[in-house]
């Protein structure tokens, strides 16, 4: 177990992405768990998709009546960057800004090279410039490609990205590395595996699946359904990374002179992948049960099986050891558990709109 060495009481954390689903989640996280934290928020509300969910998390955090302010910008506008950081004696930042899905790159590419690419190398200057104690950062399983050795481990060599997502993603996780050896800014990568949950984000594929089946539509289920993936729930992504925060990499200096690159990166996912048939399933379970569609929905009909899309991976599977090592933690929520949650959340949220 690695000693925490940071310290978030009283201190003005940075948290970019702040409208999005693990952001927004981790805010309240920490002014429910903080003494004194001061919390500034970055987003710049990109239309991907429902912005309507992202200013209900924004209200919510709003109505904790904490220390919080926000602010709508993009991490792609440096000027924007650099005043927060000179107005504000920040000491951890947590970067979860970016352009994600790996479908969306495809088409859309300006979007993750401006948000990924331009905008973290701008929270990187504005860490070496101004003294911070610790930079999280969102990184991706899909760094990991395909990958064929499983469970997929932070010692895997990655360079073979099969999307423009996964490039930009490890591109990160390099350019983090270099600013750590250069100017000994303590940095830490998170590599999240397939994230879920209530509010969670409208184009994974539990969410557009619900949405589908309510408005009576097929659903398609890629690779003929012989696709696993590591779901893991958002709230064991925020206990991870609130853990993560309070250990910064050890500054050292290396036989050269310079430091040793105090860098680190870990998996988050649930070292349990799960077939997605058998996810299928259970969602739809745990939506009949919250009522948000009918006993008897006739789910065969609402199916349809599908080849791999491009830029996809057959599997993913997280080796947590090093998470559970270094922090005593590994992601454990059960799949109904969080699809239970989701459902519910679902139910309430979209009330109005129920059968």
């Amino acid at each position: 177990m690695v000693q925490y060495n940071v310290s978030l009481e009283g201190k003005t954390v940075l948290v970019t992405g702040v409208a999005g689903f693990i952001g927004s989640n981790l805010v309240k996280r920490l002014f429910q768990d903080v003494k004194d934290v001061k919390v500034i928020g970055i987003d710049n509300i990109t239309d991907y998709y429902d912005v309507n969910i992202k200013y209900e998390r924004l209200r919510e955090i709003e109505a904790l009546g904490h220390d919080w302010v926000f602010m709508k910008e993009s991490i792609a506008d440096k000027e924007a960057i650099e005043r927060i950081f000179s107005d504000n004696d920040i000491s951890v930042v947590v970067n979860l800004a970016a352009q994600a899905g790996v479908r969306y790159s495809i088409t859309n590419p300006d979007a993750y090279i401006e948000s990924n690419l331009i905008g973290f190398y701008n929270i990187l200057e504005a860490c070496r410039h101004h003294a911070v104690e610790h930079l999280v950062y969102a990184s991706s399983s899909s760094v990991y490609g395909s990958n064929k050795k499983i469970p997929y481990s932070t010692e895997d060599k990655v360079d073979n990205p099969v999307s423009l997502y996964a490039a930009t993603k490890k591109s990160n996780e390099l350019m983090a590395h270099a600013y750590s050896k250069l100017y000994n800014i303590p940095s830490t990568g998170l590599r999240f595996f397939t994230v879920y949950g209530p509010a969670g984000r409208p184009d994974m594929a539990y969410f557009g699946f619900t949405n589908k089946l309510v408005r009576g539509e097929k659903i398609q289920i890629f690779n003929y359904g012989n696709c696993k993936r590591d779901f893991t729930y958002v709230d064991d992504i925020v206990e991870g990374v609130v853990r993560v925060m309070q250990h910064a990499p050890e500054k050292q200096i290396g036989e050269d002179g310079l430091p040793v690159p105090p860098y680190a990166v870990y998996n988050i996912g649930n070292n349990q992948p799960e077939n997605l048939l058998d996810f299928v399933h259970i969602l739809q379970e745990e939506l009949v049960r919250a009522g948000v569609l009918p006993s008897d929905y006739d789910f065969e009909a609402h199916k349809e099986l599908v080849p791999m899309q491009p830029g996809d991976v057959p599997v993913t599977y997280a080796d947590t050891t090093p998470l559970e090592q270094d922090f005593g933690f590994k992601p454990s929520t059960p799949l109904r558990t969080g699809l239970r949650s989701f459902a519910e959340w679902y139910r309430n949220y979209y009330e109005s709109d129920m059968p």
